[in-house]
């Protein structure tokens, strides 16, 4: 064992008459420890929320969106065979989407209509989300009672938000009436062009911007709704990998020329992601400030070993130590620190996210999107907390490891 290391080592347990110095050092043991562990668990759950946002938003967003610079595009089947052929594309589909407004017996709202292929595992697969009702119930038509007559009559299904629901105060069963925002050309002038749906499932995304403001039709019903022939909105694509949804949408944008236009789901969602991205960095930066106010106290620690320890820093260099040995002493001592609290913040913060995991927090309604507390946990996010610890912790040892290897021994022997 090279005599820096157990020097230093030494120095760890003080003296009865240096019992100061020790209590400084577990409290600088335990403020990094403290640091550590935080930062930790606050990655986990601010990646978390980063992820459940994500899948919520994933669940009713395609990976890939595939349209033309205008309002719609007409439909060739040969570039939808072109876009499935793709490596990486598990599925696509053509959909049409358009504002409209819906009409109950109580209330009116405005939502986004979006006509889609009426079958599970297409390219946007929300079935997960339902809570009421199947996709496939949008392909067929269904029997409502018209009047207390007992006259039936025949009516296309919709799938709303529960949200929305509950606003227009409608249930799976019941019809309603979905409202153009254009009108039809008549004789006796512009007439609002009304069609009579049933409501025939209800979905649940967790958040507000979904539930209450979004409905679901065939896309054969959305094409007749908005007269838009055989043309659509565009073509919605589902990578077989999230992660590389960009580098489908650089192989899509190879083969087609304009006026196409290829976007991606963070092409779509930029603004908000960069938000949240910008959000868990701010959160780094501002609890790695914990783990400095720790190595502050690494610093004062070593400092008063520096002045406690003159005398046998002074007989060391007599006995041939280098300056470069009595620096690794000191440097020693303070990684020893920094390790030991590092490793104790490491093992609690993982034990801590792992609590939080099992034993589920309720979150407060209408304050969250999601109920409860995601956690979500990353071996490298525990890696890059300990390397940014380690590398403060030496940091810290600098100068104080200078200043002890800069002492003269006549000065410090003088006075003793």
């Amino acid at each position: 064992m090279r005599y820096p290391f157990f020097i230093g080592l030494r120095y760890l347990r003080a003296k009865r008459s240096e019992g100061f110095l020790s209590l400084i050092t577990a409290i600088s043991t335990g403020g990094v420890a403290v640091g550590v562990m935080t930062l930790n668990v606050v990655l986990a759950v601010m990646t978390g929320f980063e992820e459940d946002l994500r899948d919520r938003i994933l669940g009713f967003t395609p990976h890939v969106v595939v349209s033309d610079y205008g309002a719609s595009m007409p439909i060739d089947p040969a570039v939808e065979t072109r876009l499935r052929a793709v490596p990486g594309v598990a599925a696509a589909d053509a959909f049409v989407q358009g504002q409209a407004m819906l009409a109950s017996g109580s209330d009116v709202a405005g939502v986004l209509l979006r006509g889609v292929h009426p079958a599970a595992g297409g390219a946007i697969d929300f079935s997960r989300h339902l809570r009421g009702g199947q996709i496939e119930d949008l392909a067929t038509r269904h029997t409502v009672r018209r009047d207390d007559s007992g006259a039936t009559v025949e009516l296309p299904g919709i799938i709303l938000g529960t949200e929305l629901a509950r606003q227009l105060d409608v249930t799976v069963g019941e019809p309603l009436s979905v409202v153009a925002p254009a009108g039809v050309p008549t004789v006796v002038g512009m007439v609002p062009k009304v069609r009579r749906f049933v409501v025939v499932g209800l979905f649940e995304a967790g958040m507000l911007e979904y539930d209450s403001a979004l409905a679901f039709v065939s896309l054969p019903e959305a094409q007749r709704f908005f007269g838009l022939g055989a043309a659509v909105s565009g073509i919605e694509l589902r990578t077989a990998d999230l992660d590389a949804a960009d580098g489908v949408k650089a192989r899509i944008a190879g083969q087609l020329n304009f006026p196409y236009k290829v976007q991606s789901w963070r092409d779509l969602n930029h603004n908000l992601f960069a938000a949240i991205r910008l959000e868990k960095f701010v959160y780094f930066l501002v609890l790695t400030l914990i783990v400095l106010v720790a190595a502050f106290n690494i610093v004062a620690t070593l400092v008063m070993v520096v002045m406690e320890k003159r005398r046998d820093i002074a007989v060391l260099k007599s006995m041939g130590a280098t300056r470069r040995g009595i620096a690794e002493i000191f440097i020693t001592k303070g990684l020893i620190i920094g390790g030991v609290g590092t490793a104790a913040g490491t093992v609690l913060g993982l034990a801590l996210c792992v609590l939080l995991r099992r034993y589920v927090i309720s979150l407060p309604p209408g304050v969250f999107y999601t109920a409860t507390l995601p956690v979500k946990i990353y071996p490298e996010y525990f890696v890059l907390v300990v390397a940014v610890s380690l590398v403060i912790c030496l940091l810290a040892t600098l100068y104080p490891a200078r200043q002890a290897a800069r002492l003269v021994p006549v000065e410090a022997i003088r006075y003793d």
